[in-house]
């Protein structure tokens, strides 16, 4: 099955940068889509951002301007750089790939555990 590992998450003050990575591993066929979703405590879990193996973008208007997603296929990576990053961003980061692990198979949702991401002064 394909295993979703996140990284670079942390403590950051109002204004910083961050950069995300979550890597891909497993048997699958293919990854159509990759992407950052987060959830704050007493709030809905959101899209951040995601990214077609074609390359298509999508992003929550909150984030437009700031933060930038992007993928290595070659690599099965996915990485999302925030910039100006305010308080209101602070949430559990959680990565999701879709894709199929044989040609048969349906498209499947995979997460990783989430990373945390605060942003305090």
């Amino acid at each position: 099955q394909v295993q979703l590992m996140e990284s670079g998450g942390g403590l950051v003050q109002p204004g910083g940068s961050l950069r995300l990575s979550c890597a891909a591993s497993g048997l699958f066929f293919r990854i159509t889509t990759m992407g950052w979703y987060r959830q704050a405590p007493g709030k809905q879990r959101e899209l951040v951002a995601d990214i077609t193996d074609d390359g298509i973008t999508n992003y929550a208007d909150s984030v437009k301007g700031r933060f930038t997603i992007s993928r290595d296929n070659a690599k099965n990576t996915v990485y999302v750089q925030m910039t100006s990053l305010k308080p209101e961003d602070t949430a559990v980061y959680h990565c999701k790939a879709q894709g199929k692990r044989t040609i048969l198979s349906p498209d499947k949702d995979y997460w990783g555990p989430g990373t945390q991401v605060t942003v305090s002064s």
